[in-house]
């Protein structure tokens, strides 16, 4: 397998939290999405970032409020699609989309991939997502229920995908969303793991003793439905992260800075 890495909805520019000796520059956030090229499932997106229409009717699909809440370029050229389609890849070659959640920036470009199979956890799809319209094109789902799976790197109820032979993962991470998802993905000799908004900072998983970001921390307040079970998941990846005989990367959707490992 090949994975690339995207950024899908370049955001409001945000300063690191890592105190003033931080070797880090202010940076926008992002939507990291990753994009795995198969071997035998075609073109696999986990999360699509904002779409083209999203772009064309950011009233209507990402709602005004949280436009200028999060000031996302708008930039078609940062869409999935016309990112596959700048490596001389064809959008129509997305076979599957796994999904962290449904949230508005994580979800916005399904309508750029109708004919992929949608993968989510039964209680994501249950919640509903924030803009419907957003999926009013009819996604052709595939749900897993979150009770069901095997023990995996210090997680329970891991599952692999329905129709994808590669080693793509659907790891319980609820407590931002009902039915939040991590994904991991088998890269050559590592795992990388997709935390979605699990957590937002690079700080909460990469120290002994976490450290969240003043401004993320209050987006992640503002929307969390289980901070229990949310901080449970992120102390596993923690574990994960500082483990140094691990083969696991771990990043979340909106880090820049981790982000930029990648590019």
């Amino acid at each position: 397998m090949r994975v690339h890495h995207f950024d899908c909805a370049r955001m409001l520019e945000i300063e690191p939290a890592d105190g003033p000796d931080s070797p880090l520059s202010p940076a926008a956030a992002v939507s990291h999405v990753l994009l795995v090229e198969t071997d035998s499932s075609g073109l696999v997106l986990v999360d699509t970032g904002i779409g083209h229409a999203d772009i064309a009717n950011p009233a209507e699909r990402l709602l005004n409020d949280w436009v200028e809440l999060t000031q996302p370029s708008l930039d078609p050229a940062t869409t999935a699609v016309a990112q596959i389609t700048a490596l001389g890849l064809s959008p129509a070659d997305v076979r599957h989309i796994v999904l962290t959640h449904l949230h508005r920036d994580h979800a916005g470009g399904l309508s750029d991939f109708p004919d992929a199979a949608v993968h989510l956890f039964e209680a994501e799809l249950a919640d509903g997502g924030k803009t419907p319209a957003q999926l009013a094109h009819g996604p052709k789902w595939v749900t897993y229920n979150s009770g069901s799976g095997e023990r995996w790197k210090g997680f329970d109820r891991v599952q692999a995908l329905d129709a994808i032979a590669e080693e793509i993962l659907l790891i319980p991470l609820h407590g931002h969303t009902p039915g939040h998802a991590g994904v991991a993905v088998r890269d050559t000799d590592r795992w990388l793991i997709h935390a979605g908004d699990a957590y937002m900072y690079h700080g909460e998983v990469d120290r002994p003793t976490p450290d969240t970001h003043p401004l993320m921390e209050l987006v992640q307040a503002s929307g969390e439905v289980d901070r229990e079970q949310r901080l449970a998941g992120v102390a596993t990846l923690r574990e994960m992260t500082l483990d140094p005989q691990g083969d696991v990367e771990v990043f979340s959707a909106h880090d820049p800075w981790e982000l930029a490992r990648y590019l």
